[in-house]
């Protein structure tokens, strides 16, 4: 019924914006940088790291919005409508982008589905996918993901502007090594930890799980929707009891005062958490993954 209503409500925007999105290309008419629209933080770091100076970027979803609950805008359309590259995540993430990009009436747009080419790991529970579709979408929280991401955007910079090859292909090439070394780094150390399990405030880490070996539980679901009951909340406490669990792992925007809640039952400490949906702590995407996994390696221990 919401994703009906979520629809319905971006289709009234678009009906608003067929008129004038297509013509409002003025704005960057003068800049010699490739103007590049992304949907939400993660897709902004990653372009960032490829495009560098040669790109100028703006996103769509604002700061400490949680991207599941993200209403679309007609000055959404406008910035599509004025843009070279537009970079979402895909698997469901947004759901509004179909309509916004057909609103958007701009016949040079290059469209970049950054999740394209990752193994989607399938979605189990039927209200969620009736919901929000088949798969989890949080393919970005995974360095293995990551490098598929970054390859699919810089492919994208390199046929908008192909002058520019040789600049994108070296950032990419630089960043891609970062990334291994960041997995190596941590392979090896998460190969060595007594036991594999972790709590979150909502399951975002499948695919970091999956990349290391590990294993979430979470207070809310995949797309941070509804808090615990009385009796998943006992199942939780069981659980954290039975795994010597003494860090809840809680973000910044999905139900952070039951995670307090939930550590206050089992003594266990709460710690922040980055998913990436939005620009935190002014940090860049490497420097909080890396954040994440030492935290995480850390209440393995």
């Amino acid at each position: 019924m919401v994703k009906k209503l979520v629809m319905l409500m971006i289709g009234v925007l678009v009906t608003a914006c067929l008129a004038g999105c297509g013509a409002d290309t003025s704005k960057n008419a003068g800049s010699t940088k490739v103007q590049v629209v992304t949907s939400f933080n993660a897709m902004t770091e990653f372009v960032k790291a490829i495009g560098g100076d040669k790109v100028e970027v703006s996103t769509i979803i604002p700061d400490g919005t949680e991207p599941h609950d993200f209403e679309l805008k007609p000055e959404n359309m406008k910035q599509l409508a004025s843009a070279k590259v537009f970079v979402m995540n895909g698997l469901g993430m947004e759901p509004w982008a179909e309509k916004a990009i057909e609103a958007a009436k701009n016949n040079q747009l290059t469209t970049v589905v950054a999740s394209d080419g990752v193994e989607a790991i399938k979605n189990e529970d039927p209200e969620e996918i009736e919901e929000h579709g088949d798969y989890d979408p949080h393919t970005w929280l995974s360095l293995k993901n990551a490098k598929v991401e970054v390859k699919n955007i810089k492919d994208a910079l390199v046929k908008a502007d192909p002058s520019n090859k040789d600049y994108y292909e070296k950032n990419y090439t630089d960043y891609v090594a970062k990334l291994d070394a960041m997995i190596q780094t941590y392979e090896s150390q998460f190969a060595s930890v007594p036991h594999k399990n972790f709590v979150t405030g909502h399951a975002a880490f499948a695919y970091l799980c999956r990349d290391f070996g590990l294993a979430q539980n979470s207070v809310e679901d995949v797309f941070a929707e509804g808090e615990p009951n009385a009796a998943q909340l006992a199942e939780l406490v069981a659980y954290c009891k039975e795994h010597n669990i003494t860090t809840i792992f809680a973000e910044e925007m999905a139900s952070p005062d039951v995670s307090k809640t939930l550590a206050d039952e089992v003594g266990a400490k709460v710690e922040t958490i980055y998913t990436m949906e939005s620009n935190e702590d002014d940090k860049t995407y490497l420097e909080r993954m890396d954040d994440n996994l030492r935290k995480i390696l850390a209440s393995l221990k």
